[in-house]
């Protein structure tokens, strides 16, 4: 879980500018979450909660959209 989601928040700045090479840092100031480490840890409050997956996802999709907004 965690690595699923460090490696998200670290090719984040890449997502649609696919490079090849896997030299460059690691955290980049830039770097943020993404709807991918949402969803992430969605799945982890179904697994641990018991909590429907499609309510899980339309709650965890909703709060990203809203902070995805704030931070435009």
């Amino acid at each position: 879980m965690i690595g699923a989601i460090a490696g998200d928040i670290i090719r984040s700045v890449h997502e649609f500018n696919n490079i090849k090479t896997e030299d460059f840092p690691l955290f980049n100031p830039k770097s943020t979450f993404t709807d991918d480490t949402v969803m992430t840890v969605a799945v982890a409050d179904c697994i641990l909660t018991g909590k429907g997956y499609a309510a899980a996802f339309k709650e965890w999709g909703r709060l990203f959209i809203g902070l995805y907004n704030i931070g435009r």
